[in-house]
């Protein structure tokens, strides 16, 4: 899964300036005696059905870098480049958080959740497979990502198992409609599939779709996680979180990449969060009115406020003078998370969405 960096791409100033923001990718763990604990005994018709479907192993022949990808990217401009780079090193770090903690949960859960357990081993094997196949394009754009020293380097984040199922379902539902888009797009516009792993996106979604759907019967088989006020709070709060993150990642970060292939970033971003929200209205008791417009002139505001940090970051002053600089700023930008949070959200009528 793992390519042996040649000298070249140790040396490559892309992988040089790798370095953490609070809108990197983040690997967690979680209470696996609790989630080992849980009751599916009602459920366990359903569990065994998607236990099936990922038994059948659709994409088994499927991410496999074929003569396409056998020539030189040098005509791609330095800027396509690099936006290339942003792309592969986020979604690859991404899958391989994935693998990890589906591949741990499987561990944990082997000997007293057998069929929960069987379902996360397969969900891990289709995240390696997606990690594998984008580390293997990096070197392509001189980049790349030693995996093993990566699980050994990063922070673990430690969620209760409730809250790695809101996370999962939303991160895996996200995933599947930030790639159909994708693929849509330039199946309508196939002069601007410049690098053939796109070729590859139709099938990858549905991969995310099928994981989505497990976390969501995840969710269901426990009402407790989403029967409450609690949980209507909670929801909300990884909601904005995940939809937040994405947007500033995407609109500071990635936008030359969507050009690169043709895409409105802005519209682009807009829409995947709006099936997404639409979508989570099938797993939540609660999701965001995205009509508002207070909640997208929000963003808009955390864009501008993260414009001001990266210059901070960026200047030469002691570290101590930019933290002091960037305090306000990031006051700022949780006032303007706060506004969106406490905007009022759509309460979900479960008999009319199921």
């Amino acid at each position: 899964m793992v390519a042996t960096p040649t000298k070249e791409t140790q040396q490559s100033p892309s992988t040089q300036r790798r370095k953490e923001t609070i809108l990197s990718p983040r690997f967690y763990t979680t209470d696996f005696e609790a989630m080992a604990k849980m009751d599916i005994t009602d459920s366990e018709a359903d569990y065994q059905a998607i236990l099936e479907e990922f038994k059948a192993d659709y994409n088994r022949r499927h991410f496999r870098r074929d003569k396409d990808f056998d020539q030189s990217w040098e005509h791609l401009d330095d800027r396509t480049k690099q936006a290339f780079r942003v792309f592969l090193e986020g979604s690859c770090t991404s899958e391989f958080s994935g693998f990890l903690l589906y591949k741990e949960i499987a561990v944990k859960l082997k000997d007293k959740s057998p069929l929960m357990a069987e379902c996360f081993s397969l969900m891990s094997r289709d995240e390696a497979r997606h990690a594998g196949f984008l580390n293997k394009a990096m070197p392509d754009f001189n980049l790349q990502i030693d995996l093993s020293v990566l699980s050994k380097s990063k922070q673990y984040v430690y969620f209760a198992p409730k809250f790695i199922f809101y996370a999962t379902y939303l991160s895996e539902k996200i995933g599947y409609w930030r790639y159909i888009k994708i693929h849509q797009h330039l199946a309508k516009n196939p002069e601007n599939r410049i690098y053939p792993i796109f070729k590859f996106f139709e099938n990858w979604c549905q991969d995310e779709n099928r994981h989505g759907d497990f976390c969501n019967l995840l969710l269901k088989s426990q009402p407790q996680f989403v029967s409450d006020w609690r949980a209507k709070l909670w929801c909300r709060f990884f909601l904005l979180s995940v939809f937040a993150t994405m947007y500033l990642n995407d609109i500071c970060n990635r936008s030359d990449f969507y050009e690169a292939i043709g895409l409105d970033t802005q519209q682009y971003v807009e829409a995947v969060l709006r099936d997404t929200n639409e979508e989570s209205a099938r797993a939540f008791p609660v999701i965001l009115d995205l009509e508002n417009p207070k909640f997208w002139s929000c963003l808009e505001k955390c864009v501008a406020i993260n414009g001001k940090l990266k210059a901070i970051a960026e200047s030469n002053q002691p570290k101590v003078i930019k933290k002091l600089r960037a305090l306000p700023h990031y006051v700022a930008n949780g006032w303007q998370f706060v506004t969106m949070y406490l905007l009022k959200p759509i309460d979900v009528d479960k008999a009319a969405v199921l």
